[in-house]
C-alpha cells in the first residue's frame, strides 16, 4: 500500500493542474462560487484546506479474538462516529493490511498535535492493537461534506 500517499498527493495536486483552454468545462456547467459554503467548509480562495492524514498500523499488543476484542472494536467504531459528528473525522476506512497498514483517518485538525489528541481517544490505540503515523495533508475543502452526503446514501 505504499502508493497510498502518492495517490493522495495526486488527488490533492489536481486543483493545481492548469485547466485546458476550453470554453465549457468538461463536467457540467461552470462552477458558481458559493461564499457561504466555502466559509462553512473552511475553504481557502482555491477551495482547499489543511487536514491531518493518520495511517493506522498493526501495534505491539494484538488483542486476541473474543469479547475483549469485540468490545474494543465496538468502542473504535463509536469513537469514529462521535468524531465524525463533531466534524473532526472527515474520512476513515480500513486498508488491506499490506506492510501492516490497517486503516486511515483524515482529520480536520489544526495540526498534528490536535490529531494526536483525537486519536488518543480510540480504543485500538489505547489497547496497543494499532499505532498511528501522522502526516500533514492538503486537499479540497469539499471533503468536509463527505459525512453529510454519506449519511444520505446509506439505507440502514
Amino acid at each position: 500500500m505504499r502508493s497510498l500517499p502518492i495517490a493522495l498527493f495526486a488527488i490533492a495536486a489536481l486543483p493545481h493542474v492548469p485547466a485546458h483552454a476550453q470554453a465549457t468545462p468538461a463536467f457540467g456547467p461552470a462552477p458558481t462560487y458559493d461564499a457561504a459554503l466555502a466559509k462553512s467548509l473552511g475553504a481557502s480562495d482555491q477551495g482547499m484546506r489543511a487536514y491531518v492524514l493518520v495511517l493506522l498500523k498493526t501495534g505491539p499488543k494484538p488483542v486476541p479474538k473474543g469479547a475483549e476484542r469485540d468490545k474494543m472494536f465496538a468502542g473504535h467504531f463509536a469513537n469514529m462516529e462521535r468524531l465524525a459528528r463533531d466534524k473532526k473525522l472527515v474520512v476513515a476506512g480500513p486498508l488491506d493490511g499490506v506492510d501492516g497498514l490497517r486503516g486511515m483517518f483524515v482529520f480536520a485538525a489544526a495540526d498534528i498535535d490536535e490529531a494526536k489528541s483525537l486519536v488518543a481517544t480510540d480504543p485500538v490505540i489505547v489497547n496497543g492493537e494499532m499505532v498511528a503515523e501522522y502526516h500533514k495533508f492538503f486537499s479540497t475543502a469539499a471533503l468536509m461534506a463527505v459525512n453529510d452526503i454519506h449519511n444520505r446514501i446509506i439505507r440502514k
